[in-house]
C-alpha cells in the first residue's frame, strides 16, 4: 500500500507490484477473455431469463387490452361507446403503469445501491411474475390496472439491478461488454415468446378444461397473463446459488460504500451524463411507444380488398407453378376472414343492438376476429425478430467500436430515415396492394434500429457511474428519462392522429395513426441524433470505483 501511494504521488500513471494487472483493451485482436465458470454461466442464464421476461410482461398489455377490457368493463368493443371506453382504460393502464414503474424504478435503483444487487434483482423478478399471474384472475378493470402497475414496477427495478449486478460480476472489460450485450439480447426473445404464447392461447385455450374464471371468451387472455409466472419457478430454486456483486459486497464490508444520493446525480461531476442519458433514453422509448406500439392499430386498415386480391393472385401463381401453396393458402384464408369481418361490421352498424340479428352477427364475428388477431401477431413477429437481430448486432459491435457515440449513431442515423418512411408509406397504405407484406419488412427494420438502443444503455451506463451511485444513475436514466418522459410519446401520437384525420381529407383512421407515428418517429430520432453530440465518452474501459 505504501509503495503504491508513493508511486502514485510521484506519477499518477505509475504502477505498483501489488496493483492488479490492467485489463487488456477490447480492441486487442489477440486478447481472449477468460472462459466462464459454471457459476458464471448460471448467472448469465438467470440474467437472460430476467431480461426475456421483462419484455414478455410488458408486451402482454397491447395484445390482451381489447379483449380483456371488453370483458371486465362489460362493453361491446364494436360499438363507438364501447370502443372509446376500452381505449380510455387502455390509456389509463399503459400510462399509469409506466408512471408507477418509473417512480418505483428510480427508488429501486437507490435500493440496489443501498441493499445489494442480487437481493433487489430476485425480489423484483418475483414481484412482476406473481403480479402478472394474479392479473389473470382479474374481476374488474381496476384490479387489472393495479396489478399491471405492480408488474411494471418489478420490470423497471429488475433492469437496473440486473445491469449493475452483471457489470460488477464480470470485471474484464471485453467479457463484460459481451455478457451485457448478449444477455440483454434475450429481451427480444421475450418478445418472440409472448407473441407465440398469445397466438397459441388464441388458437387452443378453448380446448382446455374450463374452470372459473378460465372459461369461454376470457380464457385466452387470462392464460396469457398467468404465463408470466414462469420465471419465478427456476428463480426460487436457483436463488441460493447466486453470488452478490463482489465490488459492492467488499466495499460495504470495509465500510467504504458511500450512501447513494439522487441529488448527487446533479452535481457537476455527473450533471451532463445524467441529463444527456435521460434525454436519449426518452428518445428511444419515444420511438417504441409513439410509433412501434401503434402498429397493431394500423394493421387492420391494410386488410382490405386490394390485399385480398393480391393474395389471391399469389395463390394462383403458386398453384400454376412448382411453389408450395400451404403458406399462401393460410394467408388467403386469413385475409378472406378479415374481408368477412369487415362486411359483418358494416352490417352491425346498421342493426339494432337489442335485436336477435345483432347477436347473431356478433357470434359470426368470432372466427374472423381471431384471424385478425393472428395477422396482427404475424406483423409483430417480424418486429420482434428485427429487435432480436439488432440486439445481437449491438452486442457484437460493442466489442469492436470503441467510441460509444459512434456505436449509438450506427442505429440512430439509419433509423431517422427508414422508420418515418415505413409509417408514411406502407403503413399508411401509400405503396400498392402489397402494403401489408412491405410493412413486415419495415417492422423488421424498426425493431432492429430501435430495440438495439435499449441494449446500448445496459452497456454504457455501468461505465458512467461509480459503484455507490451505479444503480441510482441507471435508475434515473431508464425510469425518469425512458418510462416517465419517453412514454409520453404514446398520448402525443394518439392525440395527433385525430387532428391529422380532420385536416387531411379522405384518409382512413389507420392512415391517420400511421402518419402520426411517422411524425413522432422523425421527432424523437431527430432529437436523439442531435443530443448524441453531448454524450460523454467513458474515459476508461474499467468500471469507475
Amino acid at each position: 500500500m505504501l509503495c503504491s501511494l508513493k508511486q502514485r504521488l510521484a506519477s499518477p500513471a505509475a504502477t505498483c507490484p501489488t496493483d492488479p494487472p490492467a485489463a487488456p483493451a477490447m480492441t486487442d485482436p489477440d486478447f481472449e477473455p477468460p472462459k466462464l465458470t459454471a457459476v458464471q454461466w448460471l448467472i448469465c442464464a438467470i440474467a437472460a431469463l430476467g431480461f426475456a421476461f421483462d419484455i414478455y410482461e410488458l408486451l402482454m398489455m397491447p395484445l390482451i387490452a381489447r379483449p380483456s377490457l371488453a370483458y371486465l368493463l362489460k362493453v361491446d368493443p364494436d360499438t363507438t361507446a364501447g370502443n372509446n371506453l376500452i381505449l380510455q382504460w387502455t390509456g389509463y393502464i399503459m400510462w399509469g403503469s409506466a408512471i408507477c414503474g418509473g417512480t418505483f424504478g428510480l427508488l429501486g435503483g437507490y435500493l440496489t445501491d443501498l441493499l445489494g444487487r442480487r437481493r433487489v434483482l430476485v425480489w423484483s423478478i418475483l414481484l412482476y411474475a406473481f403480479s402478472a399471474a394474479a392479473a389473470g384472475f382479474s374481476t374488474s378493470a381496476w384490479m387489472l390496472l393495479v396489478l399491471r402497475c405492480t408488474t411494471f414496477i418489478g420490470v423497471c427495478v429488475e433492469f437496473v439491478a440486473a445491469v449493475a449486478w452483471l457489470s460488477e460480476l464480470f470485471p474484464d472489460p471485453r467479457q463484460r461488454e459481451a455478457v451485457l450485450g448478449y444477455t440483454q439480447a434475450f429481451s427480444s426473445i421475450g418478445g418472440l415468446m409472448i407473441t407465440g404464447a398469445f397466438k397459441f392461447f388464441v388458437a387452443y385455450s378453448s380446448t382446455f378444461p374450463s374452470w372459473m374464471p378460465f372459461e369461454g371468451p376470457t380464457a385466452f387472455w387470462r392464460y396469457t397473463l398467468v404465463s408470466g409466472l414462469i420465471p419465478a419457478i427456476p428463480l426460487i430454486l436457483i436463488r441460493p446459488f447466486l453470488p452478490e456483486s463482489p465490488a459492492w459486497r467488499e466495499k460495504r464490508a470495509a465500510g467504504r460504500l458511500k450512501r447513494p444520493s439522487i441529488t448527487e446525480l446533479f452535481q457537476p461531476a455527473f450533471l451532463r451524463t445524467t441529463i444527456v442519458t435521460a434525454a436519449l433514453f426518452a428518445c428511444g422509448y419515444g420511438a417504441a411507444f409513439g410509433a412501434i406500439q401503434l402498429t397493431p392499430q394500423i394493421v387492420p386498415g391494410l386488410l382490405s380488398g386490394p390485399a385480398l386480391r393480391d393474395a389471391e393472385q399469389d395463390l394462383a401463381a403458386a398453384r400454376s407453378g412448382s411453389l408450395p401453396t400451404d403458406e399462401k393458402e393460410k394467408q388467403l384464408e386469413k385475409l378472406q376472414a378479415i374481408s368477412e369481418l369487415m362486411k359483418l361490421r358494416s352490417q352491425l352498424d346498421k342493426t339494432d343492438p337489442d335485436s336477435e340479428e345483432y347477436q347473431a352477427l356478433k357470434k359470426r364475428m368470432g372466427g374472423p376476429q381471431r384471424a385478425q388477431q393472428q395477422i396482427v401477431g404475424d406483423v409483430q413477429l417480424w418486429q420482434e425478430v428485427g429487435g432480436l437481430v439488432g440486439r445481437f448486432a449491438l452486442a457484437w459491435l460493442a466489442m469492436r467500436i470503441v467510441s460509444r457515440r459512434a456505436l449509438l449513431r450506427f442505429f440512430q442515423l439509419p433509423g431517422l430515415i427508414i422508420i418515418p418512411l415505413v409509417y408514411a408509406l406502407p403503413a399508411a397504405g401509400n405503396l400498392s396492394s402489397a402494403n401489408l407484406d412491405i410493412l413486415k419488412y419495415g417492422m423488421f427494420a424498426a425493431g432492429f434500429f430501435t430495440v438495439a438502443q435499449f441494449s446500448f444503455w445496459g452497456n454504457y451506463l455501468p461505465r458512467a457511474y461509480p459503484t455507490y451511485l451505479r444503480g441510482t444513475g441507471e435508475g434515473f436514466a431508464a425510469n425518469v428519462g425512458g418510462r416517465m418522459i419517453g412514454t409520453a410519446a404514446n398520448p402525443l401520437a394518439t392525440n395527433l392522429a385525430p387532428i391529422l384525420a380532420a385536416s387531411l381529407a379522405g384518409i382512413s383512421k389507420s392512415a391517420s395513426i400511421a402518419y402520426a407515428a411517422a411524425a413522432v418517429a422523425a421527432l424523437v430520432y431527430g432529437l436523439g441524433s442531435i443530443i448524441t453530440f453531448w454524450l460523454p465518452e467513458p474515459q476508461h474501459e474499467e468500471l469507475p470505483d
